[in-house]
């Protein structure tokens, strides 16, 4: 059976069931994922917890048990825990670095977004604020209701004189009857 590359692997099937149990590394994002969920992990007070659990259990076994069965004596000052906490702090120390790099780069982005994001709202807030005063400019040269009203009453007036000239005018030279007479 050939070996699957990355792009054969099937997205109908889980992720569990995509691969084997051991960590493929075939991309930085997934030594940088890696890094960052085991420094996680040693952060937590769990993990803490569980080590001091097995440095007492060890150093008790290899203390009490019967010197046959010790793997570690208490003769040789416990030397293969002091190397497995060594190769541990060996390999913990550049994977925090590395997550910590990760993270002060997803930290950089975010800032240069925020940044951005704030230059956008500046420069809307500036646009509101021109079109906010082009409508007060413009508010004062609009007519007012009571401006109109004055107006339209003064047009009211005009018209009733209008009227009351021309209907004056009428009766007295007695066109306005005859007029009245000789259309119907």
């Amino acid at each position: 059976m050939a070996r699957l590359n990355r792009s054969d692997v099937r997205l109908d099937s889980p992720k569990g069931l995509r691969g084997g149990f051991a960590p493929r590394f075939t991309s930085n994002d997934r030594m940088g994922r890696f890094s960052e969920s085991f420094a996680r992990g040693m952060g937590t007070p769990w993990f803490l917890v569980g080590m001091s659990f097995f440095v007492v259990l060890w150093i008790g076994y290899n203390t009490w048990a019967p010197t046959a069965l010790q793997f570690d004596p208490r003769a040789l000052n416990y030397t293969l825990l002091t190397l497995i906490l060594s190769l541990q702090a060996s390999y913990a120390a550049p994977m925090i670095l590395l997550a910590q790099n990760r993270q002060d780069d997803r930290d950089r982005v975010q800032i240069e977004q925020d940044r951005q994001r704030a230059e956008r709202n500046l420069n809307d807030t500036e646009y509101l604020a021109r079109e906010v005063v082009a409508l007060r400019l413009a508010m004062r040269d609009l007519a007012s209701k009571d401006f109109i009203r004055a107006e339209l009453r003064s047009l009211l007036a005009e018209l009733e004189r209008s009227d009351n000239t021309d209907g004056s005018e009428k009766r007295r030279t007695g066109k306005g009857n005859k007029d009245k007479d000789s259309a119907v």
